[in-house]
């Protein structure tokens, strides 16, 4: 069986942790075996792990996620990239490509669908496991998991069993119910239904076929380049309510879904992360900051104060589930992102009228990782190193830096840096267009760096 890992969010449901770069799966809050602290994403992986699944993973993600991605779990990890985000049929199909035509899967062979970041008890994905042979035994189009229900909860869906078959260790489903009031849910569960956890699946060339039938191509370089011909639908619209037959698979194991500030900070099992202090009369309130200030929080109760470069916010947590009605309007750049080689943190951004844009940004390069060989052709850079030792290349040029040391990089001058140490920088980039778009990338990896300028000093 091979396994599918959706990784999407648009990175309002934990704002201001949360952005469009770093969303809810990469919070690193929850707490590891070890005692640090880790993120969804990483949990969930640890957990493949353990049941020896992650080796047949793949994630399907957009691009502003893979760095992301890599950063977290290594860059070993089997990624799909959406060209453009079209929904979850879309990435789904072109994830059924690549195992298709770039990991030789064979179509008989079951895939299982899941998201990234359920927060779940190990047997769960045991039970996941068990979806392979369910889908061989009751030769269904589709094989749901469900979660058997401890309250009627009018959040999730629910997934209703037909009444008239023998009992077995699933059954076939008769309908679906999308978050019904209380009232509807506590009959639901009286019929024995489940929540719907978004986990499914089903065998290869089921989805291989839709796609023929579209008149699509099935080959992953091919179907990228026709993404944008894919319905922008969900799986459940475009492919579950069509299905001819359907079972689901019950779990009855511990499942939640860590989509909000109440439900997150329940499991969180620490109250304060960062600078800062609660008072002891302050209960069940939780603080998580991120920047370089301390914060207090005095004699307030059910609250949640997060603070990060991208904003702060104070919730009453039962209040939480509303927050992005409140910030659908903010609409700046994400100002804490997570690379593969390590983080950077926007201290200012500016745009003087008549003149150039200015970012201030602090950056942290992990030891032995580097940023790429690049160009840009809108903006210089100016590199103050606050901390630690590395080597930086200027035009095929290579040099030690440290501490004290500044660096600039006048447009068009290819440069990269390498951290020998974990290396702090103040970099100031000043230009017209202070966008992605303007990074050429030359080079990724530090030796092909190295042996690129050699072998273009040696043409000289």
């Amino acid at each position: 069986m091979k396994l599918v890992l959706l990784s999407g969010g648009s990175g309002k449901r934990l704002w201001p942790l949360s952005n469009d770069s770093r969303s809810k799966q990469f919070l690193k809050i929850l707490e590891g075996q070890d005692g640090e602290y880790v993120s969804m994403v990483q949990r969930v992986y640890k957990q493949l792990e353990a049941v020896n699944l992650n080796h047949s993973s793949v994630i399907a993600t957009s691009k502003s996620q893979v760095e992301m991605i890599q950063s977290q779990l290594g860059t070993e990890v089997s990624i799909v990239i959406e060209p453009e985000r079209r929904d979850t049929y879309p990435a789904i199909a072109l994830s059924a490509a690549y195992l298709y035509s770039e990991k030789n899967t064979d179509l008989e062979e079951v895939i299982a669908v899941l998201p990234v970041d359920p927060y779940v008890d190990d047997d769960f994905f045991e039970k996941v496991a068990q979806l392979e042979q369910v889908v061989v035994e009751s030769n269904a189009d589709l094989a749901l998991m469900g979660v058997t229900p401890t309250y009627p909860s009018s959040k999730y869906g629910y997934i209703i069993p037909r009444q008239d078959e023998d009992q077995k260790s699933y059954f076939s489903v008769s309908h679906f119910k999308e978050k019904p009031s209380e009232k509807e849910a506590e009959a639901l569960i009286a019929e024995n239904a489940l929540w719907n956890c978004g986990v499914f699946a089903f065998k290869l060339k089921y989805i291989i076929n839709m796609v023929e039938k579209a008149g699509l191509p099935t080959s992953y370089p091919e179907l990228l380049k026709t993404y944008n011909k894919l319905p922008k639908n969900s799986f459940d619209y475009e492919v579950v309510e069509k299905a001819n037959s359907i079972v689901a698979l019950p779990y009855d194991g511990y499942w939640k879904d860590l989509g909000t500030w109440n439900t997150l900070t329940e499991e969180m099992g620490i109250n304060l992360i960062g600078k800062g202090k609660i008072s002891d009369d302050s209960q069940n309130t939780h603080l998580v900051n991120e920047l370089d200030i301390p914060v207090a929080i005095l004699g307030v109760s059910d609250l949640l104060v997060a603070a990060s470069p991208d904003g702060i916010l104070v919730t009453e947590k039962s209040a939480s589930p509303r927050l992005k009605e409140i910030i659908n309007d903010f609409n700046q750049r994400p100002m804490y992102e997570e690379r593969r080689w390590g983080t950077y943190k926007v201290l200012d951004h500016t745009k003087f009228e008549n003149g150039p844009e200015v970012i201030t940004k602090k950056i942290i390069i992990k030891a032995n990782r580097n940023l790429s060989y690049q160009l840009h052709d809108k903006r210089t850079e100016v590199w103050t190193v606050l901390n630690g030792q590395g080597e930086v290349i200027l035009n095929d040029k290579i040099k030690n830096v440290s501490a004290g040391d500044i660096i600039e990089v006048p447009i068009g001058t290819k440069h990269a840096i390498r951290a020998i140490t974990d290396l702090e920088i103040i970099e100031v980039q000043s230009g017209t267009e202070l966008v992605k778009e303007d990074t050429i990338r030359l080079e990724l990896d530090w030796d092909k760096i190295i042996e690129l300028c050699e072998s273009t000093s040696s043409e000289k």
